[in-house]
């Protein structure tokens, strides 16, 4: 039998190092050589020494074998637990170590060896973990985001915005927990959570700065008791922390790395609570009546107007040959997230990126908020530099203030949406300054010197993001909630028991 059943797939250094480590121990403890033990279980001494430095995974029958020459359970050598804590020192150094800030260093490992002084070990792991964390506050920088942030806009432009493996995994375990149409509901999501051995937790004091904690020791998955306001479903965090598992994340080495898996994260919830067979055949139906709305995509799958708008984005060039664009853009003007295929000109920096920039006045999603009445989407044609567009545009409310989420075609492919008979049109000369960031002249001129404004500060725009292990999360928050959530020892063992 393949033992890697029963190890964690998500495990820091290995499993196999660990479970190393711990016949290593009990063999010290028995007071017994390699060979020695070898010649109780019908093994070379290098074979066993293979399994003690990680680098050989042993059979079952092998396991029982050397369990009993050491007169212990197989549960007590298959614990995820480094057997002391120089064992635990010894793992650290060498899961740092095999890490990329290291690698990249180009020096040679340094092995543990019995001689090394512990106060030595603790200095080297010390030593490396602020290498760590150093390079860990490097790549968290605006710049390095907004480099990153860019590449991976581009790299989604270049695939149309889908990814038909996340679909695919998003549809099997759907499958799994006898999903068949509509909305899903809680209890499936939490069926899919102990499919993979997790447990949903709901509590009032996750770290300000999570949607959800995972604590990968005891299964469990901590969300918080309500959706956040603006956008994230309590199905959608957990499917998110889901996702994490399903698909193997390690903790990311670099931003990259973390944008990356949290786009993962946001299609895979996206494609298990908007399947894609479901929602391409409720689409496809929608435009042969020529009536694509988002806001009814949205209530048919009992989803946030915002991940129907992305979701519609996944969907839309592949499975029905429209060119899209997407913008969430905050009341001020500021544009929060987009995505185009259809030309749209969307305003960006020197160096591409978009975050933060400035969509135009004349744009739907910013004419949207200038409604007395704000229930229904809202619909124009707005003509640019590139080409006439329709948008349908949607406001709300979150936690960083008002919104507006857009979802637009070019104007050849607005006759399949609901709203393409608007009326109304507006027209953007942007990027020219003299479309809508320079005031007219002759106000310009009356009021130069004869206005004083108090600015609102942004204090994000100065304070950078806390340098934990993950980008934008506090370490030391994180770890507390974490200890204060942890079950006692008593009765994980009491669990385990049960379970056996």
């Amino acid at each position: 039998m393949n033992l890697r059943r029963f190890f964690r797939y998500d495990a820091g250094v290995s499993d196999l190092a660990v479970l190393g480590h711990r016949i290593r121990h009990y063999r010290g403890r028995a007071g017994l050589t390699l060979d020695g033990l070898g010649d109780l279980v019908g093994l070379a001494g290098s074979q066993l020494s293979l399994m003690e430095n990680g680098k050989r995974e042993p059979r079952l029958s092998q396991l029982q074998a050397i369990a009993a020459a050491l007169e212990v359970t197989t549960t007590d050598l298959l614990s995820e637990e480094p057997p002391t804590e120089r064992s635990r020192m010894e793992l650290e150094l060498q899961r740092l170590q095999e890490g990329a800030v290291y690698s990249r260093l180009g020096l040679p490992h340094v092995r543990a060896s019995k001689t090394m002084p512990d106060e030595v070990l603790r200095s080297l792991v010390g030593l490396q973990r602020e290498l760590d964390r150093r390079s860990r506050e490097a790549i968290a920088t605006p710049e390095q985001a907004r480099r990153d942030s860019t590449a991976i806009r581009l790299q989604m432009q270049q695939a149309d915005n889908s990814m038909p493996e996340l679909d695919a995994l998003a549809e099997e375990q759907l499958a799994a927990v006898g999903y068949e149409r509509g909305a899903l509901t809680h209890r499936a999501v939490a069926d899919m959570a102990t499919r993979i051995g997790f447990e949903l937790v709901y509590v009032t004091d996750l770290p300000h700065s999570t949607r959800s904690v995972t604590d990968l020791e005891h299964g469990r998955i901590y969300l918080p008791p309500a959706s956040i306001p603006g956008g994230h479903g309590l199905r959608s965090m957990a499917l998110q922390a889901i996702a994490h598992r399903l698909l193997g994340h390690s903790e990311p080495t670099s931003y990259r790395e973390f944008l990356q898996q949290r786009l993962e994260i946001n299609y895979f919830a996206a494609a298990t609570l908007m399947p894609r067979t479901a929602s391409v055949e409720y689409l496809r139906r929608a435009k042969q009546e020529r009536n694509i709305a988002v806001e009814d995509f949205r209530d048919a799958f009992g989803v946030t107007h915002e991940s129907a708008a992305m979701r519609f984005t996944n969907l839309a060039t592949v499975d029905l040959g429209l060119q899209v664009h997407f913008l969430r853009v905050g009341d001020d003007g500021a544009l929060m997230r987009a995505y185009e295929n259809d030309g749209l000109p969307l305003p960006m920096d020197a160096s591409g990126a978009i975050e933060g920039q400035v969509v135009c006045r004349h744009f739907a999603a910013r004419t949207a908020f200038d409604r007395a009445s704000r229930t229904t989407e809202f619909y124009q044609y707005t003509d640019t530099p590139s080409g006439t567009f329709w948008c349908s545009s949607q406001t709300g409310t979150g936690t960083d203030g008002e919104f507006s989420i857009t979802v637009g075609v070019p104007f050849d492919t607005a006759k399949w949406f609901r709203g393409s008979s608007t009326q109304r049109r507006s027209q953007s000369r942007c990027p020219a300054e003299t479309c809508c960031s320079q005031p007219a002249p002759e106000i310009a001129d009356r009021w130069r010197s004869n206005a004083w404004a108090s600015a609102r500060m942004h204090q994000h725009t100065l304070a950078p993001l806390p340098s934990g292990t993950f980008p934008g999360v506090d370490d030391a928050e994180l770890y507390d909630f974490l200890e204060r959530h942890a079950p006692d020892e008593a009765d994980v063992d009491a669990a385990r028991m049960g379970q056996g």
